[in-house]
């Protein structure tokens, strides 16, 4: 089975790279290019066959990802599946099944089955829990296992999977002599830095990188390098333990680009709003180009409740530089497993994020789409304003709610509407604005 990316180097245009290329705005065979270099990936695993195919990268529309999955403290499945609907209704391009409850082979499935957006996973996850239930101990975990567990993701027909290939003995070493507030933030990375200083052992997703590859490539499943070392405050924003993971990610996307397997790199995390472009272009340098997919970036530490809005205002950045992939951020990050409210919320706020950046990437129909909704607010067009909205649910219950027996204009200006007024004088002789 050829990957997408190998047959578009065979010069072949996939019926998922032409269904891109149409909802792009883009030429077939310019679509076919980037995704032979490896700049574009279309996230498509044979195996999910309810897969509508979006393409993440360089010309394409910021896409934007939300999180979902149980937990030991919530294991129900069903709130999750729930959690899936309300991200593909806000407009979500992947969700990531995050699941570390019971039954996390079922959960994934189930996500997977219902969704018609890419799934992202993270192995590491299930293998750290299956380790602890029938060994006792993380620590008891073998390479094995978790290529077991890679290998059935991916059959299962996981589109993308992080794995933490770039955390090894050397950043390590560089994160423990430099020294960090707080250390290690990313989940699969604490396992696995656990894990390799227990057992006085290298990363075996580093060691045994070919053989991730050839299970990528047996499903055209494609490797999301996750940043183990990404910052989780600002105080350890691009320091030394980050950039030397980023180095090895770089050598590691050429080597999965030499047997045609996609590649997304992961970025941080919480970083400065000045420190943003640099570390966007940065990885842009080191991994030639291959798309960015990054998780914020949260621009202060201290709005817990409201970290989707530090995350869409450095997520605007952040792909105005350059980067191609948002991962959402809900107001309960940090601070509780998200609700259905919250998912809808975060995915708002990203995409917000992501449109913004469009506009100023040059994007086709993001700044057409600004002059439409411009002029229907000149006309005091009210159902054109709302079928433009990017949320018209929630700008159709505004206007209802209040704006009782004031059709015309809003409750906000009421008979002061400056459209209303400039519009009833503008026309008339002698008139000027």
């Amino acid at each position: 089975m050829a990957t997408q990316m190998q047959l578009a180097r065979q010069g072949k245009i996939t019926e998922a790279m032409a269904a891109v290329a149409k909802a792009e705005g883009m030429a077939p065979e310019a679509l076919r290019e980037k995704v032979a270099a490896g700049t574009v990936a279309i996230c498509a695993n044979v195996n999910h066959t309810s897969l509508r195919p979006f393409g993440f990268g360089e010309g394409l529309s910021t896409k934007v990802n939300a999180n979902i999955g149980t937990s030991s403290a919530f294991p129900d499945l069903e709130p999750e599946l729930a959690k899936l609907e309300a991200a593909i209704a806000a407009g979500a391009h992947a969700v990531m099944d995050l699941s570390t409850g019971d039954n996390i082979d079922v959960s994934r499935r189930s996500i997977i089955e219902r969704s018609t957006i890419a799934v992202g996973t993270v192995p590491i996850y299930q293998a750290t829990v299956e380790a602890i239930k029938s060994k006792g101990s993380i620590m008891e975990m073998t390479a094995d296992d978790m290529l077991h567990v890679i290998e059935k993701q991916a059959a299962d027909g996981a589109d993308f999977m992080t794995l933490h290939c770039g955390i090894t003995m050397e950043s390590i070493g560089r994160l423990r002599r430099e020294g960090r507030v707080m250390d290690i933030v990313s989940r699969g990375g604490s396992f696995l830095t656990g894990w390799m200083l227990h057992n006085g052992k290298e990363n075996p997703l580093y060691e045994r990188y070919d053989d991730l590859l050839d299970i990528c490539l047996r499903h055209d499943a494609t490797i999301s390098l996750g940043d183990g070392l990404r910052p989780g405050c600002l105080a350890d924003a691009t320091d030394r333990g980050q950039l030397q993971e980023l180095l090895i990610l770089g050598e590691l996307v050429d080597r999965a680009w030499a047997k045609g397997v996609q590649v997304l790199v992961e970025g941080p995390g919480h970083v400065p709003y000045d420190q943003i472009e640099a570390n966007v272009k940065l990885q842009k340098r080191l991994c030639k180009g291959a798309p960015f997919y990054v998780l914020g970036p949260l621009v202060t530490d201290v709005a817990p409740g409201y970290d989707h809005i530090t995350a869409a205002i450095g997520g605007t950045l952040a792909a105005a530089a350059g980067a191609d992939f948002l991962c959402y951020v809900t107001p309960a990050e940090h601070l509780a497993l998200p609700t259905i409210d919250d998912v809808r919320e975060g995915v708002m706020a990203s995409r917000i994020a992501a449109h913004a950046a469009d506009i100023v990437k040059g994007v086709p129909g993001a700044k057409e789409w600004d002059l439409s909704m411009a002029k229907a607010r000149k006309a005091l067009d009210w159902e054109g304003q709302i079928s433009l909205a990017l949320d018209p649910e929630k700008a159709r219950r505004y206007r209802q709610e209040r704006n009782a027996g004031n059709a015309e204009a809003c409750s906000m200006c009421g008979d002061y509407c400056a459209m209303k007024i400039v519009s009833e004088h503008l026309g008339k002789p002698g008139g000027s604005c």
